[in-house]
């Protein structure tokens, strides 16, 4: 019988965070133009203490970036929906996912374990662009052999993970 055991050397190190780098990570998820003197405030340290927690979390790749957010029904989006994507092969993953990665409405991609090779999120202004984007673009792309198309009727819970 082979030995399927995990060589704990060959996974990658986790960094170690403490409770106020997990603090000021929840506050940051919050609000990302928060003053690093308002953390300092609100944590009781220096501004210069978050400054070198902040640097210290994104040489780890833990802080990668700030983002903003945009309110997509607002932009015309009215529709969202996730397509469940069923490869003729699963080496087919990167050929299909250089299409997938041209097609604007594409915002969301995750190779998945499952019924499909790949799940992925649109975004489109209605159904004739949800139709035209399955027919047209989605399922003309040669390696794709079937697609399953889920729409969201709503968002009710849209958070960050808090540490």
């Amino acid at each position: 019988m082979p030995n399927h055991r995990i060589d704990k050397k060959a996974l990658p190190a986790i960094p170690q965070i403490d409770a106020l780098d997990r603090e000021i990570i929840n506050e940051l998820v919050k609000d990302a133009r928060i003053s690093y003197a308002q953390l300092g405030k609100n944590f009781k340290v220096s501004p210069a203490t978050i400054h070198v927690r902040v640097e210290k979390m994104k040489n780890a790749g833990i802080i990668t970036g700030t983002r903003l957010a945009v309110e997509e029904k607002k932009l015309g989006y009215g529709v969202c929906c996730f397509i469940g994507i069923t490869l003729t092969s699963a080496g087919d993953y990167k050929e299909v996912l250089q299409k997938l990665e041209k097609i604007e409405e594409v915002v969301e991609a995750y190779y998945t374990t499952g019924a499909y090779s790949v799940f992925i999120k649109i975004l489109c202004h209605s159904i004739d662009d949800l139709h035209w984007l399955l027919v047209d673009k989605i399922q003309s792309i040669d390696k794709i052999r079937a697609t399953d198309t889920i729409i969201s009727l709503q968002n009710p819970i849209h958070r960050a993970i808090k540490l």
